[in-house]
């Protein structure tokens, strides 16, 4: 590929990336996210009952009703979450992703983070924490809760809401963490 062919293509991704920000401009109130939380936990014990066991035994877990990625080749992520902690709500997370490589399309997906015990919570709430998602993350589909077990006390499910994309792509997810 040319420098004048990447130009455009560049310029193309910057775009795709700035309109997928801006579409995550507006915050949600504490309330309305948690709202969204809980029922897109339901969704995900709906689409794998498996999953009510990690919701029963985990210490905790963050809860990212729609998180919204695009790229092509430089691509880029956005998503607000809540953090529970035995069931109750202690805090607002947010995540960024960014990825470089063999990519096209824009997609939107949940996102639930299990913490085995305290530790692990205390790990994500007190350290800007960042792992690589696509080589942790399991997809929710039933039968895959029975399958999947914690890696360093954290274990992630994603689940497709809706879009398109094709990646080969290296990257991963840095979180943010407020106490509510």
């Amino acid at each position: 590929m040319s420098a004048n062919t990447r130009k455009p293509a560049t310029l193309i991704a910057l775009f795709l990336l700035l309109g997928l920000l801006a579409g995550c401009a507006s915050t949600p109130s504490d309330d309305v996210l948690v709202s969204e939380s809980r029922a897109t936990l339901a969704s995900f014990v709906d689409h794998d009952p498996g999953l009510q066991r990690w919701v029963d035994q985990a210490y905790g877990y963050a809860i990212f009703p729609n998180i919204g990625k695009g790229g092509f080749w430089v691509g880029g992520g956005f998503g607000r979450g809540i953090v529970f902690e035995q069931g109750r709500p202690v805090g607002r997370t947010s995540v960024s992703q960014a990825t470089i490589g063999p990519q096209i399309g824009a997609q939107s997906y949940s996102q639930v983070i299990f913490f085995r015990d305290e530790a692990a919570l205390r790990r994500f709430q007190r350290e800007n924490f960042e792992f690589s998602a696509q080589a942790t993350a399991v997809a929710a589909t039933e039968g895959r809760a029975a399958t999947t077990s914690y890696e360093s006390g954290v274990a992630v499910f994603n689940y497709a809401r809706g879009g398109l994309m094709a990646e080969a792509s290296v990257g991963g997810q840095k979180f943010r963490y407020w106490s509510l």
